[in-house]
Protein backbone atom coordinates (compact mmCIF):
# COMPACT_ATOMS: atom_id res chain seq x y z
CA UNK A 1 0.00 0.00 0.00
CA UNK A 2 1.41 3.27 -1.14
CA UNK A 3 1.74 5.68 1.74
CA UNK A 4 -0.09 8.76 1.63
CA UNK A 5 1.57 12.18 0.46
CA UNK A 6 2.07 14.60 2.72
CA UNK A 7 2.85 18.59 2.14
CA UNK A 8 6.24 20.11 2.78
CA UNK A 9 6.60 23.61 4.12
CA UNK A 10 9.52 26.15 3.35
CA UNK A 11 8.92 29.39 5.29
CA UNK A 12 10.48 32.17 2.79
CA UNK A 13 12.76 34.55 4.96
CA UNK A 14 12.73 37.82 2.80
CA UNK A 15 13.14 40.24 5.90
CA UNK A 16 11.92 42.52 6.82
CA UNK A 17 8.70 41.66 4.42
CA UNK A 18 7.97 39.66 0.94
CA UNK A 19 5.52 42.35 0.15
CA UNK A 20 8.05 44.84 -0.45
CA UNK A 21 6.04 47.51 1.42
CA UNK A 22 4.48 45.35 4.32
CA UNK A 23 7.40 46.62 6.82
CA UNK A 24 4.41 49.58 7.07
CA UNK A 25 1.39 46.84 8.39
CA UNK A 26 1.07 47.96 12.35
CA UNK A 27 1.83 44.30 13.33
CA UNK A 28 5.30 44.19 11.74
CA UNK A 29 8.22 44.85 13.11
CA UNK A 30 11.02 46.44 10.84
CA UNK A 31 14.00 45.52 12.81
CA UNK A 32 13.45 41.70 12.07
CA UNK A 33 15.99 42.76 9.05
CA UNK A 34 18.99 43.33 11.39
CA UNK A 35 18.09 41.67 14.47
CA UNK A 36 19.23 38.04 15.16
CA UNK A 37 16.85 37.71 18.31
CA UNK A 38 13.72 38.20 15.99
CA UNK A 39 15.35 35.56 13.59
CA UNK A 40 15.65 33.01 16.52
CA UNK A 41 12.08 34.18 17.70
CA UNK A 42 10.79 32.93 13.92
CA UNK A 43 12.80 29.81 14.21
CA UNK A 44 11.95 28.43 17.35
CA UNK A 45 7.82 29.65 15.80
CA UNK A 46 8.41 27.27 12.55
CA UNK A 47 10.32 24.18 14.14
CA UNK A 48 7.17 24.34 17.04
CA UNK A 49 4.98 24.13 13.13
CA UNK A 50 6.77 21.27 12.11
CA UNK A 51 7.55 23.11 8.80
CA UNK A 52 10.39 21.80 6.84
CA UNK A 53 12.86 24.57 6.38
CA UNK A 54 13.90 27.98 6.30
CA UNK A 55 14.47 29.38 3.20
CA UNK A 56 16.51 32.53 3.35
CA UNK A 57 16.95 34.48 0.01
CA UNK A 58 20.35 36.96 -0.55
CA UNK A 59 21.65 39.27 -3.12
CA UNK A 60 25.03 40.78 -2.59
CA UNK A 61 24.06 44.74 -3.40
CA UNK A 62 21.46 47.30 -2.20
CA UNK A 63 19.47 46.69 -5.44
CA UNK A 64 18.15 49.90 -7.25
CA UNK A 65 21.53 52.08 -8.57
CA UNK A 66 21.09 50.04 -11.68
CA UNK A 67 17.33 50.37 -12.11
CA UNK A 68 15.49 53.40 -11.63
CA UNK A 69 11.94 54.37 -11.98
CA UNK A 70 11.59 58.45 -11.68
CA UNK A 71 14.15 60.57 -10.30
CA UNK A 72 15.39 58.47 -7.46
CA UNK A 73 18.08 55.93 -8.22
CA UNK A 74 17.56 53.92 -4.92
CA UNK A 75 14.05 53.07 -3.60
CA UNK A 76 13.28 54.50 -0.38
CA UNK A 77 10.21 52.66 0.06
CA UNK A 78 11.26 48.92 -0.10
CA UNK A 79 12.38 47.72 3.14
CA UNK A 80 14.53 44.88 1.81
CA UNK A 81 17.92 46.55 1.17
CA UNK A 82 19.87 45.23 4.20
CA UNK A 83 19.94 42.17 6.12
CA UNK A 84 21.35 39.80 8.04
CA UNK A 85 24.10 37.50 6.09
CA UNK A 86 22.23 34.77 5.46
CA UNK A 87 25.01 31.79 5.60
CA UNK A 88 25.98 33.37 8.78
CA UNK A 89 22.65 33.66 10.46
CA UNK A 90 21.67 29.74 9.95
CA UNK A 91 25.08 29.10 11.57
CA UNK A 92 23.53 30.97 14.60
CA UNK A 93 19.84 29.43 13.78
CA UNK A 94 21.63 25.80 14.00
CA UNK A 95 22.90 26.23 17.44
CA UNK A 96 19.48 26.97 19.25
CA UNK A 97 17.07 24.80 16.35
CA UNK A 98 16.88 20.73 16.89
CA UNK A 99 15.08 19.85 13.62
CA UNK A 100 13.92 22.49 11.50
CA UNK A 101 16.15 23.02 7.91
CA UNK A 102 18.08 25.58 7.19
CA UNK A 103 18.77 26.94 3.71
CA UNK A 104 20.54 30.15 2.84
CA UNK A 105 20.84 31.40 -0.74
CA UNK A 106 24.11 31.87 -2.12
CA UNK A 107 25.38 32.83 -5.83
CA UNK A 108 27.88 31.27 -8.12
CA UNK A 109 27.95 34.10 -10.24
CA UNK A 110 30.55 36.25 -7.25
CA UNK A 111 31.72 33.42 -4.95
CA UNK A 112 34.55 30.57 -5.64
CA UNK A 113 33.30 27.09 -4.94
CA UNK A 114 36.05 25.68 -2.26
CA UNK A 115 34.83 28.87 0.15
CA UNK A 116 31.39 27.94 -0.51
CA UNK A 117 31.57 23.93 -0.14
CA UNK A 118 33.61 24.88 3.03
CA UNK A 119 30.80 27.20 4.88
CA UNK A 120 27.86 24.85 4.30
CA UNK A 121 29.44 21.85 4.92
CA UNK A 122 30.57 23.05 8.34
CA UNK A 123 27.24 24.92 8.85
CA UNK A 124 26.27 21.14 8.13
CA UNK A 125 27.88 19.72 10.40
CA UNK A 126 26.90 22.34 13.25
CA UNK A 127 23.19 21.55 12.58
CA UNK A 128 23.86 18.11 12.46
CA UNK A 129 22.70 18.12 9.43
CA UNK A 130 19.73 20.41 8.43
CA UNK A 131 21.52 22.53 6.02
CA UNK A 132 20.45 23.30 2.11
CA UNK A 133 22.16 25.29 -0.48
CA UNK A 134 20.05 27.83 -2.63
CA UNK A 135 21.97 27.68 -6.05
CA UNK A 136 21.76 30.85 -7.99
CA UNK A 137 22.99 33.03 -10.50
CA UNK A 138 22.96 36.70 -9.50
CA UNK A 139 20.01 38.43 -10.93
CA UNK A 140 20.33 42.47 -10.00
CA UNK A 141 23.32 43.94 -11.94
CA UNK A 142 24.00 45.93 -9.14
CA UNK A 143 25.49 43.32 -7.80
CA UNK A 144 28.26 43.05 -10.36
CA UNK A 145 29.09 46.67 -9.89
CA UNK A 146 30.99 45.53 -6.11
CA UNK A 147 32.80 42.97 -7.62
CA UNK A 148 34.96 44.63 -10.21
CA UNK A 149 32.45 44.38 -13.13
CA UNK A 150 30.25 46.66 -14.97
CA UNK A 151 27.33 44.57 -15.32
CA UNK A 152 26.58 40.66 -15.36
CA UNK A 153 27.74 37.60 -17.55
CA UNK A 154 25.56 36.87 -19.90
CA UNK A 155 22.26 35.00 -18.86
CA UNK A 156 23.69 31.73 -20.26
CA UNK A 157 27.18 31.66 -19.59
CA UNK A 158 25.67 32.64 -15.80
CA UNK A 159 23.90 29.37 -16.02
CA UNK A 160 27.25 27.46 -17.63
CA UNK A 161 29.19 29.00 -14.79
CA UNK A 162 26.90 28.21 -11.86
CA UNK A 163 26.55 24.22 -13.60
CA UNK A 164 30.49 23.73 -13.39
CA UNK A 165 30.30 25.69 -9.80
CA UNK A 166 27.91 23.10 -8.48
CA UNK A 167 29.98 20.23 -10.19
CA UNK A 168 32.85 21.22 -8.15
CA UNK A 169 31.39 22.40 -4.89
CA UNK A 170 29.67 18.53 -5.06
CA UNK A 171 33.28 16.90 -5.69
CA UNK A 172 34.40 18.58 -2.68
CA UNK A 173 31.47 17.26 -0.64
CA UNK A 174 32.84 13.69 -1.37
CA UNK A 175 36.39 14.47 -0.68
CA UNK A 176 36.14 11.74 2.45
CA UNK A 177 34.22 8.08 3.13
CA UNK A 178 31.97 8.34 5.74
CA UNK A 179 34.32 6.60 7.58
CA UNK A 180 37.88 8.11 6.68
CA UNK A 181 38.68 9.56 9.77
CA UNK A 182 39.95 6.58 12.58
CA UNK A 183 40.91 8.87 15.49
CA UNK A 184 42.72 5.59 16.40
CA UNK A 185 45.10 6.44 19.54
CA UNK A 186 46.89 3.40 19.62
CA UNK A 187 48.32 3.15 16.07
CA UNK A 188 48.34 7.02 15.83
CA UNK A 189 46.74 7.02 12.70
CA UNK A 190 43.92 9.95 12.38
CA UNK A 191 42.41 9.08 9.00
CA UNK A 192 42.46 6.86 6.20
CA UNK A 193 44.25 8.14 2.84
CA UNK A 194 42.82 5.54 0.81
CA UNK A 195 38.85 7.18 1.96
CA UNK A 196 40.45 10.39 1.12
CA UNK A 197 39.59 11.46 -2.50
CA UNK A 198 41.61 14.34 -4.27
CA UNK A 199 39.29 16.32 -7.32
CA UNK A 200 41.75 17.57 -9.55
CA UNK A 201 38.70 19.24 -11.37
CA UNK A 202 40.09 21.54 -14.29
CA UNK A 203 37.10 23.04 -16.22
CA UNK A 204 36.23 26.46 -18.19
CA UNK A 205 35.54 28.16 -14.94
CA UNK A 206 37.34 26.63 -12.34
CA UNK A 207 40.29 24.96 -11.52
CA UNK A 208 40.03 23.10 -8.13
CA UNK A 209 42.32 20.12 -6.59
CA UNK A 210 40.83 19.60 -3.24
CA UNK A 211 40.41 17.35 -0.84
CA UNK A 212 37.76 19.66 1.35
CA UNK A 213 39.46 20.41 4.43
CA UNK A 214 35.95 19.07 6.33
CA UNK A 215 34.78 15.43 6.89
CA UNK A 216 31.42 14.52 4.65
CA UNK A 217 28.15 15.56 5.93
CA UNK A 218 25.54 13.76 8.11
CA UNK A 219 23.36 13.74 5.49
CA UNK A 220 25.61 12.50 2.91
CA UNK A 221 25.88 15.93 1.25
CA UNK A 222 23.53 19.58 2.22
CA UNK A 223 20.61 19.66 0.44
CA UNK A 224 20.56 21.62 -3.09
CA UNK A 225 17.81 24.03 -3.91
CA UNK A 226 17.55 25.51 -6.89
CA UNK A 227 14.72 28.86 -8.44
CA UNK A 228 15.58 28.77 -12.20
CA UNK A 229 12.26 28.47 -14.20
CA UNK A 230 14.06 29.34 -17.33
CA UNK A 231 15.13 27.13 -19.95
CA UNK A 232 18.77 26.42 -18.57
CA UNK A 233 17.47 27.34 -15.29
CA UNK A 234 15.01 24.31 -14.92
CA UNK A 235 17.77 21.80 -17.02
CA UNK A 236 20.01 23.25 -14.14
CA UNK A 237 17.93 22.33 -11.11
CA UNK A 238 16.58 19.21 -13.06
CA UNK A 239 20.06 17.90 -12.49
CA UNK A 240 21.54 19.72 -9.04
CA UNK A 241 18.40 20.13 -6.57
CA UNK A 242 16.50 18.08 -4.46
CA UNK A 243 13.96 21.02 -3.62
CA UNK A 244 12.88 23.80 -6.55
CA UNK A 245 11.34 26.71 -5.45
CA UNK A 246 9.30 28.14 -8.47
CA UNK A 247 5.78 30.26 -9.50
CA UNK A 248 3.19 29.32 -10.75
CA UNK A 249 -0.81 30.42 -10.47
CA UNK A 250 -3.08 27.76 -11.42
CA UNK A 251 -3.09 23.76 -10.88
CA UNK A 252 -2.41 23.19 -14.62
CA UNK A 253 0.53 25.22 -14.54
CA UNK A 254 1.43 23.66 -11.70
CA UNK A 255 0.69 20.12 -13.13
CA UNK A 256 2.62 20.56 -16.44
CA UNK A 257 6.17 22.31 -14.68
CA UNK A 258 6.02 19.34 -11.68
CA UNK A 259 5.99 17.01 -14.73
CA UNK A 260 8.28 18.71 -17.05
CA UNK A 261 11.36 18.73 -13.76
CA UNK A 262 10.45 15.15 -13.25
CA UNK A 263 10.98 14.55 -16.57
CA UNK A 264 14.44 16.26 -16.67
CA UNK A 265 15.68 14.80 -13.83
CA UNK A 266 14.79 11.74 -15.32
CA UNK A 267 16.93 12.33 -18.60
CA UNK A 268 19.70 12.84 -16.07
CA UNK A 269 19.52 9.64 -14.46
CA UNK A 270 17.83 10.80 -11.50
CA UNK A 271 14.77 9.32 -9.42
CA UNK A 272 12.40 11.76 -9.94
CA UNK A 273 10.88 11.38 -6.37
CA UNK A 274 14.13 12.70 -5.16
CA UNK A 275 13.44 16.52 -6.67
CA UNK A 276 10.24 18.37 -4.63
CA UNK A 277 8.94 20.86 -6.00
CA UNK A 278 7.59 24.18 -4.06
CA UNK A 279 5.27 26.75 -5.73
CA UNK A 280 5.27 29.97 -4.01
CA UNK A 281 2.44 30.81 -2.00
CA UNK A 282 1.69 34.23 0.19
CA UNK A 283 -0.92 32.75 2.91
CA UNK A 284 -3.20 35.48 4.46
CA UNK A 285 -5.25 33.84 7.05
CA UNK A 286 -8.52 34.81 9.38
CA UNK A 287 -10.90 33.03 11.18
CA UNK A 288 -13.40 33.86 9.19
CA UNK A 289 -13.51 34.86 5.54
CA UNK A 290 -14.20 37.98 6.22
CA UNK A 291 -11.70 38.98 8.59
CA UNK A 292 -9.40 36.90 5.83
CA UNK A 293 -10.06 39.51 2.94
CA UNK A 294 -10.10 42.46 5.48
CA UNK A 295 -6.41 41.51 6.13
CA UNK A 296 -5.70 41.16 2.48
CA UNK A 297 -7.39 44.10 1.25
CA UNK A 298 -5.62 46.24 3.94
CA UNK A 299 -2.20 44.78 2.34
CA UNK A 300 -3.48 45.58 -0.95
CA UNK A 301 -3.15 49.60 0.64
CA UNK A 302 0.11 49.27 0.88
CA UNK A 303 1.10 48.42 -2.46
CA UNK A 304 3.59 51.19 -3.77
CA UNK A 305 2.75 51.86 -7.35
CA UNK A 306 6.58 53.20 -7.59
CA UNK A 307 7.94 50.09 -6.06
CA UNK A 308 6.16 47.87 -8.43
CA UNK A 309 7.05 49.79 -11.37
CA UNK A 310 10.77 49.38 -10.66
CA UNK A 311 10.18 45.52 -10.54
CA UNK A 312 8.80 45.62 -14.15
CA UNK A 313 11.80 48.08 -15.08
CA UNK A 314 14.28 45.55 -13.66
CA UNK A 315 12.59 43.09 -16.23
CA UNK A 316 12.58 44.99 -19.00
CA UNK A 317 16.06 44.32 -20.34
CA UNK A 318 17.42 47.48 -22.25
CA UNK A 319 13.77 48.58 -23.08
CA UNK A 320 13.46 51.90 -20.88
CA UNK A 321 9.96 51.34 -19.63
CA UNK A 322 9.73 54.67 -18.50
CA UNK A 323 8.58 56.00 -21.41
CA UNK A 324 5.65 54.17 -21.77
CA UNK A 325 2.63 55.28 -20.04
CA UNK A 326 2.03 53.26 -16.94
CA UNK A 327 -1.80 52.83 -17.42
CA UNK A 328 -1.22 51.29 -20.87
CA UNK A 329 0.27 47.62 -22.78
CA UNK A 330 2.88 46.46 -22.19
CA UNK A 331 5.33 46.59 -24.77
CA UNK A 332 7.26 44.12 -26.48
CA UNK A 333 10.50 42.97 -24.35
CA UNK A 334 14.31 42.58 -25.46
CA UNK A 335 15.27 39.66 -23.67
CA UNK A 336 16.79 40.37 -19.96
CA UNK A 337 19.81 39.57 -18.55
CA UNK A 338 18.64 39.17 -14.70
CA UNK A 339 15.39 36.92 -14.17
CA UNK A 340 14.49 35.39 -17.57
CA UNK A 341 11.78 33.08 -16.01
CA UNK A 342 10.09 36.11 -14.51
CA UNK A 343 10.41 38.38 -17.45
CA UNK A 344 8.58 35.45 -19.44
CA UNK A 345 6.11 36.40 -16.58
CA UNK A 346 5.41 39.82 -16.88
CA UNK A 347 4.99 39.31 -20.60
CA UNK A 348 2.46 36.42 -20.38
CA UNK A 349 0.39 39.31 -17.73
CA UNK A 350 0.93 41.66 -20.38
CA UNK A 351 -1.27 38.90 -23.24
CA UNK A 352 -3.71 38.66 -20.35
CA UNK A 353 -4.39 42.17 -20.75
CA UNK A 354 -3.00 43.75 -17.59
CA UNK A 355 -1.35 47.37 -17.97
CA UNK A 356 2.25 47.93 -16.11
CA UNK A 357 0.86 49.45 -13.32
CA UNK A 358 -1.60 46.42 -13.15
CA UNK A 359 1.46 44.00 -13.42
CA UNK A 360 4.12 46.20 -11.23
CA UNK A 361 0.90 46.14 -7.91
CA UNK A 362 1.53 41.72 -8.59
CA UNK A 363 4.83 42.33 -8.59
CA UNK A 364 4.50 44.91 -5.43
CA UNK A 365 2.50 42.18 -3.35
CA UNK A 366 3.59 39.01 -3.81
CA UNK A 367 6.81 39.03 -6.24
CA UNK A 368 4.23 38.08 -8.51
CA UNK A 369 3.75 34.80 -6.33
CA UNK A 370 0.37 33.45 -5.58
CA UNK A 371 -1.90 35.19 -2.91
CA UNK A 372 -4.39 33.24 -0.94
CA UNK A 373 -6.41 34.48 1.69
CA UNK A 374 -8.53 32.31 3.86
CA UNK A 375 -9.78 30.58 6.99
CA UNK A 376 -7.81 27.39 7.83
CA UNK A 377 -10.02 25.26 5.81
CA UNK A 378 -9.72 27.18 3.10
CA UNK A 379 -6.44 27.03 2.81
CA UNK A 380 -6.31 23.65 3.75
CA UNK A 381 -8.90 23.00 0.78
CA UNK A 382 -6.92 24.72 -1.65
CA UNK A 383 -3.16 23.22 -0.88
CA UNK A 384 -4.89 19.88 -0.83
CA UNK A 385 -5.89 20.50 -3.50
CA UNK A 386 -2.55 21.26 -5.45
CA UNK A 387 -1.02 18.04 -3.83
CA UNK A 388 -3.68 15.62 -4.42
CA UNK A 389 -3.58 17.34 -8.32
CA UNK A 390 -0.07 16.38 -8.44
CA UNK A 391 0.82 20.28 -9.03
CA UNK A 392 2.93 20.70 -6.27
CA UNK A 393 5.66 18.85 -3.39
CA UNK A 394 4.79 21.45 -0.97
CA UNK A 395 4.50 25.59 -0.86
CA UNK A 396 7.56 27.98 -0.14
CA UNK A 397 5.67 30.42 2.43
CA UNK A 398 6.37 34.34 1.62
CA UNK A 399 4.85 36.13 4.68
CA UNK A 400 3.38 39.59 3.93
CA UNK A 401 5.29 40.91 7.37
CA UNK A 402 6.99 39.26 10.50
CA UNK A 403 6.44 37.71 12.64
CA UNK A 404 2.71 37.38 13.00
CA UNK A 405 1.46 36.15 9.70
CA UNK A 406 3.78 33.28 10.47
CA UNK A 407 2.41 32.49 14.03
CA UNK A 408 -0.74 32.66 12.34
CA UNK A 409 0.05 29.96 10.20
CA UNK A 410 1.69 27.61 12.53
CA UNK A 411 -1.46 28.08 15.00
CA UNK A 412 -4.20 27.78 12.79
CA UNK A 413 -3.31 26.31 9.56
CA UNK A 414 -0.88 23.35 10.42
CA UNK A 415 -3.42 22.10 12.71
CA UNK A 416 -5.68 22.21 10.34
CA UNK A 417 -3.84 20.24 8.14
CA UNK A 418 -2.54 17.43 10.46
CA UNK A 419 -6.17 16.74 11.14
CA UNK A 420 -6.63 15.58 7.82
CA UNK A 421 -3.59 13.69 7.43
CA UNK A 422 -1.57 16.41 5.37
CA UNK A 423 1.14 17.35 7.41
CA UNK A 424 3.49 15.54 9.77
CA UNK A 425 2.95 15.93 13.40
CA UNK A 426 6.33 14.97 14.16
CA UNK A 427 9.94 15.27 12.48
CA UNK A 428 10.19 11.65 11.15
CA UNK A 429 14.53 12.08 10.30
CA UNK A 430 16.82 13.74 12.20
CA UNK A 431 18.15 15.50 8.87
CA UNK A 432 16.96 17.97 6.30
CA UNK A 433 17.15 15.21 3.50
CA UNK A 434 15.24 12.58 5.34
CA UNK A 435 12.38 14.89 6.07
CA UNK A 436 12.27 15.47 2.54
CA UNK A 437 12.13 12.67 1.21
CA UNK A 438 9.82 10.49 3.92
CA UNK A 439 6.38 10.17 2.60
Amino acid sequence: MTEKRQLRFGAFFSIPSCHPTGWRHPDAIPEADLTFRYLAEMAKTAERGKLDALFFQDSVAVVGSNVSYGSQPFNPRNGRQAHIEPMTAIAGLAAITSHIGLISTCTTTYNEPYNVARRFLTIDHISGGRVGWNLVTSQAEDEAMNFGFDKHLDHTERYERAAEFHDVVRGLWDSWDDDAFLHDKASGVWFDHTKMHILNHQGRFFKVRGPLNVSRSPQGRPVVAQAGSSGVGMDLAARTADMVFTAQATIPEGQAFRRQMRDLAASHGRNPDHIKIFPGLMPIVGRTESEAREKYEQLREFVDDTTGLRGVARLCGSLDITQFDPDGPLPELPPSNAARARQDMIIAMGRRGMTIREIGRVLGMSQAHRVLYGTPAQMADDMQEWLEADACDGFNLLFAHYPTPLTEFVDLVVPELQRRGLFRTEYSGKTLRENLQNP
